[in-house]
């Protein structure tokens, strides 16, 4: 008989979703939620924006830049592609601001049917 998946219901910008989650892991996917939220919630106040998807999106860069940032100090930052582990951080922040910017300029238009 298959073990049946663990579930537990989160709420993300005032939307609910149901997640697998085995029981043992689901205080540290609440602090996750509750983090990731806050997010959502800091960035839909700042853009103005209440679309999800973009918001989303937006969360994810920056909580992935967050983690880029914490493994490598900006003194520690490796500056050229054979360095350390093989990444530009520099590039890595240009990219992620241009996917920003392409993102804006997508998702503008989408505001104002709203």
């Amino acid at each position: 008989m298959p073990k049946e998946a663990n579930y537990l219901d989160i709420m993300l910008l005032g939307k609910e979703y149901r997640v697998a989650c085995p029981p043992a892991e689901h205080d540290a996917l609440l602090n996750a939620v509750t983090y990731v939220d806050e997010k959502m919630h800091e960035i839909a106040e700042k853009t103005k924006s209440n679309i999800s998807e973009r918001i989303a999106v937006m969360a994810a860069l920056n909580i992935a830049h967050e983690h880029l940032s914490q493994k490598h100090p900006a003194n520690e930052i490796p500056q050229s592609p054979g360095a350390e582990i093989g990444l530009d951080f520099g590039t890595v922040k240009r990219r992620i601001s241009a996917m920003e910017a392409r993102l804006e300029a997508v998702l503008a238009p989408q505001d104002k049917l709203l």
